[in-house]
């Protein structure tokens, strides 16, 4: 297989070397931003592995697809809150209206004026107890969502093979894994700046 090789193999190599000396040493500087907890999580076997996955661009795409999908996903959840919630200042609104109404009416029987405050009072009462507890679960519901969805990112990056990602529900482990990605997302900008300056180089220097 040696005498195959193309000259210009061993500047491939070269340069591979290179690109993986470049993310580990960037990981390395980026795990000293974090505070000093959770640098002792970061091993120098775990950037090496790490740089090495990522040399291909493959984990870049993955990680990127996945924040979009994710950004997608919390902004339609945001809306959803922010709908029901805006539903319910309506809905409160119009019950406000309707207790008024009622006890202008009820001014004209002093028997009976006490008796519709304390109703208006319950109903109100009622209505806020029950808007709560529907905020509550719906909250609850979403907080299971993130979770079966911080799984479901878990299970395809080590399928993907990325060094650090594995099933857990771990509050460290996945917080070490929060990081993770967000170096990967770091030098993932880094990447697609410097190819874009590279095509712009080489449009100016073919002209």
């Amino acid at each position: 297989m040696a005498s195959l090789l193309t000259d210009e193999d061993p500047a491939r190599a070269k340069e591979v070397q290179k690109k993986h000396y470049h993310f580990q040493h960037e990981l390395q500087v980026m795990a000293k931003e974090l505070p000093s907890k959770y640098q002792q999580r970061f091993s120098y076997d775990l950037f090496s592995a790490l740089s090495s996955a990522l040399l291909d661009g493959t984990v870049f795409q993955i990680v990127r697809s996945l924040k979009e999908v994710q950004q997608l996903e919390e902004r339609a959840l945001f809306n959803q809150r922010t709908k029901m919630l805006n539903e319910n200042r309506s809905q409160k609104q119009d019950l406000y209206q309707k207790h008024r109404d009622r006890i202008l009416v009820a001014q004209s029987k002093p028997h009976s004026l006490d008796l519709v405050k304390n109703q208006c009072t319950k109903e109100a009462e009622a209505f806020d107890q029950k808007f709560e507890e529907d905020l509550k679960k719906r909250d609850m519901k979403v907080i299971h969502q993130l979770d079966q969805k911080v799984m479901d990112q878990q299970v395809m990056l080590e399928k993907a093979g990325v060094p650090g990602f594995f099933v857990t529900n771990s509050a460290q482990d996945i917080r070490k894994q929060m990081y993770l990605l967000n170096f990967i997302l770091r030098l993932s900008q880094e990447q697609h700046t410097e190819n874009v300056m590279a095509q712009v180089a080489q449009q100016i220097t073919g002209r």
